[in-house]
């Protein structure tokens, strides 16, 4: 793709309009799609679309600048300028707007925001049930399409809590009464377990969450230990800052998986025996004993081996 613009668009995010480099139309998307980009530095990451879907000349994505992070979104946010070129793919959904909800609850978290972009421009499209947009940033400076929010008088609640905890917005009178309707959260870690433990009387099919692995990365204090295969009799070796997941594929065994974030449960695996540390924001606590999804769950401290019904 080649860079069409790159623009700051609020503190530490930056704005990138890709299109093709010899003008064609891009494949379609849907909202909730995000791209896989190399970047400069060479890593491969994951941006959700920010564009109107039914614009088939150019791809929009937002990324908030990491000081601290591994380098992928500096070197991005740094080092490219319009006219570059950057490889990427074509857009997957793992957060598409499913279902036939009597309405739609939106919630972002700071860079969260992007994929909910999408999602309005869509809905608005639509002309279907009713949505309302909670978006939570540390302050006005750090608050992204701010411009392209306004046009929604009535749709979309923005809170600033300045970094304090104690500021925080309460979501529970949001979410007490599902009433029909169904949520699509993304934003930090934190957030998004909130939004979880305050949906758990909700159907499992109307939470929906967008997290690009954060569940999965490595822990300073996690430690090896080995998976049993119940019916295949296998014995697979997991090391730290490698996932369940990332272990089987090695050892030649097939899981199905999609999002490899622990969000979307599709490779959710019976769990036998052994105490887990789950990490995933699908299964409810009732579940934990029984069910563990690998992409990003471990065994819990002091815990050697796991046994899974595979």
């Amino acid at each position: 793709m080649r860079v069409a613009g790159a623009t700051r668009i609020a503190e530490d995010i930056h704005r990138f309009e890709l299109v093709h480099p010899e003008g064609w139309a891009l494949p379609p998307f849907t909202a909730g799609a995000h791209l896989k980009v190399r970047v400069p530095g060479g890593a491969v990451r994951r941006y959700s679309l920010c564009s109107d879907p039914a614009d088939e000349a150019a791809y929009s994505i937002a990324v908030k600048r990491e000081a601290g992070g591994a380098g992928g979104s500096v070197s991005l946010c740094d080092g490219v300028r319009a006219g570059d070129t950057l490889p990427c793919t074509a857009p997957r959904n793992d957060f598409p707007l499913a279902g036939r909800p009597a309405g739609r609850v939106l919630i972002a978290g700071g860079i969260g925001i992007t994929p909910m972009i999408a999602m309005i421009h869509e809905l608005e499209a639509a002309g279907g049930p009713p949505w309302k947009l909670w978006y939570l940033t540390r302050s006005p400076a750090h608050t992204a399409f701010r411009e392209e929010l306004s046009a929604h008088r009535g749709k979309v609640v923005i809170h600033h809590d300045g970094g304090d905890p104690d500021r925080a917005f309460d979501l529970w009178p949001v979410l007490e009464q599902p009433k029909g309707r169904h949520v699509h959260c993304c934003g930090p870690r934190a957030l998004m377990q909130s939004v979880r433990d305050m949906t758990g009387h909700w159907p499992a099919s109307a939470v929906h969450f967008e997290d690009f692995g954060s569940g999965a990365k490595p822990r300073p204090d996690d430690a090896p230990f080995r998976v049993r295969l119940a019916r295949s009799g296998g014995v697979v070796e997991v090391p730290a800052g490698v996932t369940i997941l990332e272990a089987l594929r090695e050892a030649g065994h097939h899981v199905a998986h999609s999002c490899e974030s622990g969000t979307c449960g599709t490779c959710r695996t019976g769990l036998l025996a052994g105490a887990a540390d789950h990490r995933d924001l699908v299964l409810m606590e009732h579940e934990h004993a029984r069910a563990i999804m690998p992409c990003v769950s471990r065994a819990a401290a002091g815990t050697d081996e796991l046994v899974l019904d595979l």
